[in-house]
C-alpha cells in the first residue's frame, strides 16, 4: 500500500448502506476533532443527488461536512465530483459522461490536506459501492491509505451488514479505527443485545451510540475521540 503525506488525523467514513448516517457521524466527528485541532475540513469525494442552493447545485452531504469544518476550502477539493442523479455514483456519472477516476480522488485529497489538521473523508453509500466499472468506494479507501470508521445503521439485519463490511475493510489492509452505533429503525427489536454483540465482535472501538432521531443533527450527537487520535 503506498503511503500519501496526510494531516496529522485523518478517517474514512464508510456505512453497512446507505443512509445509515454517515454524513451525520462525520459531520460529527468533524465536529468533535474541532475541539483539539484548529483546521478541520471534510470531504465528499463523491456525491450523488444535488439540492437547489442560491450558489447553484450543491450536495446535501458536501454542506453538512462544510457546516462543522472550521476551514473553507474550494469545491473542487471537498467535493470533486458532484452528480445530478441520486443514484449509484457509477451509474450517475454514466448519465452525467463523467469518468470517476480513483487517482484523480487521491489528488483532490492531498491537496486538500494542506489546508487540514484533520480531515474526515465520506464514501458514498457501502463500501464496496461502484464508482465505475472498474473501481469502488473500497478501492478509494485503499489508495487514501487512512484508518476507517464504520457507521453501523441498526435495523434487522444489521449484525451480517457489520460484519461483512469490517471484514472487507481488513481485508483491504485497512485498520478499523473504530464504529458508531445509528438508530434507523425505531422500532428495532433487541437493540441492546445487538449493540452488546457487535461489541464483543467488531474489534474495533464503539465511538458512539445514536438513538432514533427524527431530526439528525450533529451538534446533538457526542462521540467519544480515542486518544490516539488526539496526538499531534
Amino acid at each position: 500500500m503506498q503511503l500519501i503525506p496526510s494531516p496529522a488525523f485523518a478517517c474514512f467514513v464508510t456505512g453497512t448502506d446507505t443512509g445509515v448516517g454517515k454524513s451525520l457521524v462525520s459531520a460529527a466527528l468533524l465536529r468533535a476533532l474541532a475541539r483539539h485541532y484548529p483546521r478541520v475540513v471534510g470531504m465528499k469525494p463523491v456525491a450523488a443527488g444535488t439540492i437547489h442552493t442560491p450558489q447553484g447545485p450543491a450536495s446535501e452531504d458536501a454542506l453538512q461536512l462544510r457546516a462543522a469544518s472550521t476551514v473553507a476550502v474550494p469545491p473542487a477539493l471537498d467535493n470533486p465530483v458532484l452528480l445530478p442523479d441520486p443514484l449509484s455514483p457509477h451509474l450517475a456519472a454514466e448519465r452525467a459522461g463523467v469518468r470517476i477516476s480513483v487517482p484523480a480522488l487521491q489528488a483532490r485529497y492531498e491537496a486538500l490536506c494542506e489546508h487540514a489538521d484533520a480531515v474526515v473523508v465520506e464514501g458514498a453509500g457501502g463500501f464496496l459501492v461502484p464508482l465505475a466499472e472498474d473501481c469502488t468506494i473500497a478501492d478509494l479507501a485503499q489508495a487514501l491509505a487512512i484508518p476507517v470508521v464504520l457507521v453501523v445503521g441498526l435495523r434487522l439485519g444489521c449484525l451480517n451488514h457489520a460484519l461483512l463490511t469490517a471484514q472487507a475493510i481488513r481485508a483491504r489492509g485497512l485498520p478499523l479505527a473504530g464504529w458508531v452505533a445509528n438508530q434507523i429503525d425505531p422500532d428495532m427489536a433487541a437493540v441492546e443485545d445487538n449493540v452488546a454483540y457487535l461489541r464483543r465482535h467488531l474489534g474495533a472501538p464503539l465511538l458512539g451510540r445514536i438513538g432514533y432521531l427524527t431530526q439528525p443533527l450533529s451538534a446533538a450527537v457526542e462521540l467519544a475521540l480515542p486518544p490516539e487520535w488526539l496526538r499531534r
